[in-house]
């Protein structure tokens, strides 16, 4: 593209998006409109700039790519600009099958973390624990790696292996990790037993589209077993889909019961999600187990149920993922997504940042054996604390 059409197209964009896109509380929001528009004139000039300049020939798809997705990291982490083949990659998630080793990530000051490993998938199997931070992926640095590619690397053809390179607080060295791929399902209710006479145990892995039906089946197994209260175990359950976490704890919420809001700067954003469900289960005592792998929808359904002095929480502290993201196709199959809200508890706790803290803390120690925030869980529900 030559110089002076090209320079035209960026300054017509520019007016486009300065008083053409921008919505009007957004836009009368800006406290000076021409410092906004200078700050547009040096992004286009730096465009015209490397695509009239630079060594090798460069699309304008590219740099503008490049450059929406620098606008998003420089956000947070949870915000992001997706190309066609990453928005068709996070639509998989959603479905629940998808390849890869099974990891939940998020990044943090350009430092790639794990918040959990899906249970019983390859990274679980592999010894991944929630915390670790993922130095290397195939021998690639993670720093400063955006989600979006990061996710990409961990992914592949099942039975194609990925190596990982951890550092975790209790290692001195790196650990070096070699895992296979494979199709991962995520099943939202991994598990759901009779521990003992009236005391039941379920674990919910993940909220996905199933996971609200399979706990309702479950936990009507269990009350046919003569159940009177249960364990809920949300430990590395990184969240999943909103509407499955609330599905899931209105099962436990009377009916007009408050679940979670959203808030945001835009109060379009701001949202109430109550209970609709007009026989919620009940049970004598209900322990729910967290670590700090449990994150998102796990802090809704903890908070939730704690708010309500509903539940006893045991454990330790969540990992403090609440926040609203709001994914926007665009018309190249790309996509963006932007955080415009985070979550609050029913007693209007923030959850981002600050996490869902127990009512009774417990250290685990993998080297003992012993499930300590279980037995701790057993416990109370026997009376015995």
């Amino acid at each position: 593209m030559k110089k002076i059409s090209f320079t035209a197209f960026a300054c017509a964009l520019s007016l486009i998006l300065l008083f053409g896109l921008l919505p009007k509380d957004s836009a009368t929001a800006l406290s000076d409109k021409n410092t906004f528009k200078k700050q547009f004139d040096l992004l286009f000039y730096a465009v015209s700039l490397i695509q009239n300049t630079y060594v090798q020939e460069v699309t304008p798809e590219r740099l503008f790519h490049g450059a929406m997705g620098g606008l998003l990291k420089a956000l947070d982490p949870y915000s992001q600009f997706l190309d066609a083949k990453a928005y068709e990659e996070l639509q998989a998630d959603t479905s629940g099958r998808f390849g890869g080793v099974g990891l939940e990530v998020s990044v943090k000051g350009g430092v790639l973390h794990v918040i959990a490993p899906l249970e019983g998938e390859p990274a679980d199997e592999a010894g991944v624990k929630s915390g670790d931070v993922i130095q290397k992926i195939d021998n690639i640095v993670t720093k400063d790696m955006t989600l979006t590619d990061a996710v990409r690397k961990l992914r592949g053809e099942p039975g194609s292996l990925v190596t990982l390179t951890l550092i975790r607080d209790e290692e001195p060295k790196p650990l070096e990790l070699s895992i296979q791929r494979r199709v991962v399902k995520a099943n939202g209710v991994r598990e759901a037993k009779l521990l003992e006479p009236g005391i039941g145990y379920v674990r919910i892995a993940e909220f996905q589209e199933r996971t609200p039906a399979d706990l309702k089946k479950e936990l009507a197994g269990l009350i046919s077993q003569d159940v009177a209260s249960v364990i809920l175990d949300l430990r590395n359950n990184p969240g999943g889909l909103l509407d499955s976490a609330v599905k899931v704890t209105e099962q436990f919420i009377p009916s007009g019961g408050m679940i979670v809001s959203t808030r945001g700067r835009n109060s379009v954003k701001n949202r109430e999600f109550r209970s609709s469900d007009p026989e919620p289960v009940r049970f004598g005592k209900i322990a729910v187990i967290v670590n700090r792998g449990s994150a998102s929808g796990s802090e809704i359904l903890a908070g939730a149920l704690q708010d309500h002095d509903l539940a006893r929480i045991i454990g330790k502290k969540t990992y403090g993922k609440g926040c609203v993201q709001t994914l926007t196709a665009l018309s190249d199959g790309s996509a963006v997504r932007v955080t415009t809200s985070y979550y609050y508890t029913p007693k209007g706790r923030l959850i981002h940042e600050s996490g869902i803290v127990p009512d009774e803390e417990v250290t685990e120690d993998p080297k003992s054996g012993q499930d300590r925030a279980l037995e701790a869980a057993l416990e109370w529900i026997r009376g015995k604390k």
